[in-house]
């Protein structure tokens, strides 16, 4: 698993501006290996598809991955036929590495991909990219498994599906419904980030991007599919089964071990409610509460458990000490990584030392109580030594969440200023990208797109296709700010814009792009 790329901050999400200087708002990439017969017909259905029904301008990309066969020869003819059809050819097999590879040099801003049997109805496609369009979520996935899905397949792949993604649910906690249908979308400043951070570059590219996407809080948009299942389908299911648990293996154990840091993608004040600093209301409060006390629960059981097994060869006070100081290592660890977010091994050793105090305080009140109930009986049944315990620790849980919170683990690290109350008039809390980006435009000037540089037209078609860049943290292009003879007076605020309008409204209206083969006669429309 990948730690040298780190997740960065996004910008957040709007509506998509208007299509700007031929730029298409949808890039859609068909891998293909040895796909001779079945190419041409799929581009022609979804290029026909898209052009009556997809009302903004897109692209479709042809990704061949080092195919033996004419695959090559019919990709290029179709470029050439076809304006808004490109080819890029790689010399390397890997379904997950033409998607990379072409989803980083894309400069559309929502990035897609089918596979080339086309076995999704297509009328799902819409739906599939609009949230993403509109700043709803960053990535979108069909689902077979939905339950309004209508799926025709035989009973083995469905079997397999089922039991993929159970196995999915289980050990990596993952909550989309179906990691491998070959039908999804994310947002392009999404992918520049998340994409570096993703190892698999054959099938089980999906599944890893999936779960990295989910842990690292990004919100995932689920399309209920119509799907018939190609049963010429080449892919090779034992061999894809294996490969998939081998990489269920490594991405879990990366994100037990902490080796890769997944904190929620931070994305600027305004776009995410919980990352708003609301007076009077602790940030992460409610989440907290509910993490600590299913931790607390568990850690509980297992003191227990540990003083009556101690219990049965030393005193009450030993047994105390050494079934408090195991319980209390393992409460910190899991405090740690699910309560507070706190995930790597950085400040481990210092966070186990603070817990180490927090249960020297425990002990004292545990120990405390005990000396009470020995003074008060000599002999004390089991069970009320157990009560004893049980009430001494609900105490001691109350003044170890507080000091878990504001001590052990708090939010505010060492030269951090206090949080400002209320909302900021300026932009001078955001990183230096958004910063610059939230400069004001000139009343009335456009907004123009970097375009790469013209590649050589004789390079053959590949080659004119821009190289991939570095990951970017630029954030879409804003709406200028409006002009005192608007006709339009009508004042738009989005969520968490002051009032004051020192927050510039960032919505901006996609206009359809009308073709004139659109009024075709024979459309119902």
């Amino acid at each position: 698993m990948r730690t040298d790329s780190s997740p960065g901050t996004l910008p957040a999400r709007e509506h998509l501006p208007a299509a700007t200087a031929g730029t298409p708002v949808l890039d859609v990439v068909i891998p293909v290996y040895n796909e001779e017969k079945d190419l041409q017909p799929c581009v022609r259905r979804l290029h026909d598809h898209l052009t009556r029904t997809f009302p903004y301008s897109f692209r479709i990309t042809i990704a061949d991955n080092a195919s033996t066969d004419s695959t090559p020869l019919v990709a290029e003819r179709l470029a050439g036929l076809i304006p808004e059809v490109e080819n890029f050819r790689l010399e390397q097999k890997g379904r997950g590495r033409a998607l990379r590879t072409v989803w980083s040099a894309s400069d559309a801003p929502i990035l897609a991909y089918m596979d080339v049997d086309l076995s999704t109805d297509l009328n799902a496609l819409l739906p599939l990219v609009a949230p993403l369009i509109s700043g709803h979520s960053d990535l979108a996935i069909g689902s077979r498994l939905a339950r309004s899905s209508r799926v025709v397949r035989g009973p083995k792949r469905e079997f397999i599906s089922r039991a993929y993604n159970l196995i999915l649910r289980g050990s990596l906690q993952a909550r989309f419904s179906d990691a491998q249908c070959g039908f999804k979308a994310i947002r392009r400043d999404v992918a520049q980030i998340l994409l570096p951070l993703v190892e698999d570059t054959g099938w089980f590219f999906d599944t890893e991007m999936l779960v990295l996407a989910e842990r690292a809080g990004l919100r995932i948009h689920e399309v209920p599919v119509d799907w018939v299942d190609d049963p010429d389908s080449t892919v090779h299911i034992v061999k894809t089964a294996t490969d998939d648990l081998k990489g269920v293996w490594r991405v879990g154990r990366a994100l037990a071990t902490g080796s890769l840091s997944l904190d929620r993608l931070t994305r600027p004040f305004g776009d995410d409610p919980r990352d708003r600093d609301i007076m009077d209301v602790p940030k992460g409060l409610a989440r907290q509460l509910v993490g600590f006390c299913v931790v607390g629960g568990l850690s509980t059981l297992f003191y227990l458990l540990l003083y009556s097994g101690f219990r049965q060869f030393t005193g009450s006070q030993s047994a105390n000490a050494l079934a408090l100081l195991v319980s209390a290592v393992a409460n910190t660890a899991a405090n740690r990584r699910l309560t507070f977010g706190v995930r790597g091994r950085g400040g481990a050793v210092k966070h186990q030392a603070q817990g180490l105090v927090v249960f020297g305080i425990g002990l004292a009140l545990t120990s405390g109580s005990l000396f009470a109930l020995n003074t008060a009986t000599s002999s004390p049944a089991h069970s009320t030594e157990l009560a004893v315990l049980i009430a001494a620790n609900l105490a001691a849980t109350v003044l170890r969440f507080l000091l878990f919170r504001v001590w052990v683990f708090s939010d505010r690290r060492e030269g951090d200023e206090p949080p400002a109350t209320g909302v900021p008039s300026d932009a001078s809390h955001l990183p230096p990208a958004f910063r610059a980006a939230r400069a004001p435009h000139a009343p009335g000037a456009p907004f123009i797109p970097h375009a790469p540089a013209p590649a050589d037209p004789s390079a053959g078609p590949s080659a004119q296709w821009p190289q991939p860049s570095q990951p970017s943290q630029q954030p879409l292009p804003q709406r200028p700010a409006a002009s005192p003879h608007d006709p339009d007076p009508t004042t738009r605020f989005r969520a968490g814009e002051a009032a004051d309008g020192t927050w510039r409204d960032a919505t901006m209206q996609l206009q359809p792009v009308r073709r004139p083969h659109d009024t075709d006669p024979g459309d119902a429309r």
